[in-house]
């Protein structure tokens, strides 16, 4: 039995420690069959693998951004052919976009762990938030596939957001790597940007035009959303000062030490940027296209049907929803419509700003010989709802990611079945030729660039937590090829289940019509058995198994599990 045949045979979640003594005994039957042993810590004997790198790696450039609405991208979203993003659109031309993409957690630390680490991540909390004593941060254990990329020969360099604490960041782009760990840019106390500015005879941003919800009594102001910027003496605040411009410029000042540097090395270079991300800090440039974007930007269908409700909570609703809609107070309908035009608005200037970034990469002649990546943590809801932002609630648009990957070799074109930040570092693995002995819960996406998946439907989980509020829920999906595509949500503290159709546009729950009775229970039952398979979900099957005990089969044996399994 060879070492693939055998992790098969025991299953994704097994110990790494077997599956180490298996391939060392093999080794030792035949070694020239199977290459060396290797650890991303050498002196520790940590997270092992093998690699059987290509001859010639591709540089690879992963970007990300922060929270981004479907209707920026998605093609079935009208709004995404009023917003103006040239460059996302070309890289989009050059690779292969993934029209069902989905994290796993539509949080910023849960989301960005498990795209690191590739697997489903115990971070269910942002740390701004969490109850003392919650994982926020990823553990000094854990292993992110940067760091096997670091190990088998790339240069590995970073600029940007981090916000999963600081260690793992050092392990993978070395001790000067200065991602900052919380969840807004820090425009304010960065010395590298204020240095930046300072050359730039640019001074710190202020407000000119704030964006502000409203509390429940709705007059007294909420939330700062941000809004237009301009110098802090009035003066007009130019676009390459703003902060993920600086990153850009960052990024490729990396990108040119790494080529100083590498000595002929592969890079890898992660770029993780916080825009669209509210409070916006939209510089000036954009008036003619803000002008153009108020003609084009309305307000959902759902949010107009909250407002003829006065805001009063749905039958059938879970009241997470109606949780959320209090906290943020979107009352004001030009308030909202404000905010979905300075979401676009936010969305070109990082497109601006990528413009920049590519037309490097290509000067540089890196661009068409190397991977590129460009995602984001997790989506927004953009008024859907009555909501903004994200939080504790698994509705399609906080789930959906943009998903673009250019590689050399692969024909562009668009790929419509589902996958996951999971399946990111797998990917890029065995690109690089490594295979890590640790559990990954994706699958690499090269049968998908390539166009030759056999099995399409993906048992993918989504989880979340704590935030705003407390909501421990589960979904999974369910897609067909040419027909059907149903995400299916059980919120553990709520009487509600959840059922939306993912081809619509403006989702509505589902799971309390008649007519889709059938494809609730079918759902049910698909979450439960893959809930009740995998160790690691059994605190939601605990809860799920007794509220929905006459839908699943009967459990056999001791469930409170007196005995050790």
């Amino acid at each position: 039995m060879n070492r693939r045949n055998f992790l098969a045979t025991v299953g994704i979640g097994a110990a790494a420690g077997a599956a180490v003594a298996q391939d060392v005994a093999q080794r030792i039957e035949s070694p020239a069959l199977h290459p060396a042993l290797r650890y991303v810590n050498p002196k520790t004997a940590a997270h092992p693998f093998t690699a059987n790198p290509p001859a010639r790696r591709p540089h690879v450039f992963v970007i990300t951004l922060d929270m981004v609405s479907p209707e920026h991208y998605h093609p079935s979203r009208k709004l995404s052919g009023a917003v103006n993003l040239p460059a996302i659109h070309a890289l989009k031309s050059d690779g292969v976009f993934f029209s069902n993409a989905f994290c796993t957690a539509p949080l910023c630390a849960p989301a960005r762990a498990s795209l690191a680490t590739g697997r489903y991540s115990y971070i269910t909390a942002n740390g701004e938030r969490a109850h003392d004593g919650h994982e926020t941060i990823l553990r000094s254990s854990d292993v992110i596939f940067q760091e096997y990329l670091k190990a088998t020969g790339y240069t590995t360099r970073h600029a940007g957001k981090g916000h999963l604490g600081t260690q793992k960041y050092m392990d993978a782009f070395g001790e000067n790597d200065n991602a900052w760990d919380r969840w807004a840019p820090p425009i304010y106390d960065d010395e590298l940007y204020l240095a930046y500015l300072h050359r730039l005879g640019v001074k710190q941003q202020r407000y000119k035009r704030e964006l502000h919800t409203v509390q429940q009594d709705r007059k007294t102001p909420g939330f700062s959303l941000g809004g237009w910027i301009e110098q802090s003496d009035g003066q007009p605040f130019p676009m390459e000062a703003q902060y993920t411009h600086y990153l850009v410029d960052r990024a490729i000042e990396k990108v040119d030490a790494a080529l100083a540097d590498s000595a002929g090395a592969p890079i890898y270079l992660q770029l993780d940027i916080f825009d669209p991300h509210q409070p916006f800090s939209i510089p000036s440039g954009l008036e003619k296209r803000e002008e153009i974007l108020r003609k084009e930007v309305g307000l959902p269908q759902s949010y107009e049907a909250v407002r003829k409700n006065n805001w009063q909570p749905f039958e059938s609703e879970p009241k997470v929803y109606d949780f959320y809609r209090r906290n943020w107070g979107l009352y004001d309908p030009e308030m909202v419509r404000n905010y979905r035009v300075a979401d676009a608005l936010q969305m070109e200037v990082v497109d601006l700003a990528l413009t920049k970034f590519f037309r490097a990469l290509k000067t540089r002649n890196l661009y068409d010989d190397s991977v590129v990546i460009l995602t984001s943590d997790h989506g927004e809801m953009n008024g859907h709802r009555a909501m903004i932002d994200k939080g504790v609630f698994l509705y399609p648009d906080v789930l959906r990611v943009p998903l673009i990957i250019k590689m050399p070799g692969i024909a562009p074109g668009q790929v419509d079945e589902p996958v996951s930040h999971l399946d990111i570092a797998p990917t890029l693995l065995g690109i690089a030729g490594v295979e890590p002995m640790e559990r990954l819960d994706g699958r690499s996406l090269m049968p998908y660039l390539q166009r030759r998946v056999e099995n399409p439907d993906r048992d993918l989980l989504f989880e979340c937590g704590w935030h705003t509020g407390v909501n421990f829920a589960c979904a999974t999906q369910r897609w067909t090829r040419g027909g059907e595509h149903y995400l299916y949500s059980y919120n553990c503290s709520d009487r509600y289940d959840e059922l939306y159709y993912l081809h619509s546009d403006d989702a509505e729950n589902l799971a309390a019509r008649e007519d889709f009775k059938k494809v609730h229970r079918e759902m049910t039952a698909r979450l439960g058995s893959l809930l009740e398979k995998d160790p690691r979900w059994r605190g939601y099957y605990s809860s799920f198994s007794v509220d929905h005990y006459w839908d699943l089969p009967k459990p056999k044996g001791d469930v409170q599990m007196f005995r050790p399994v």
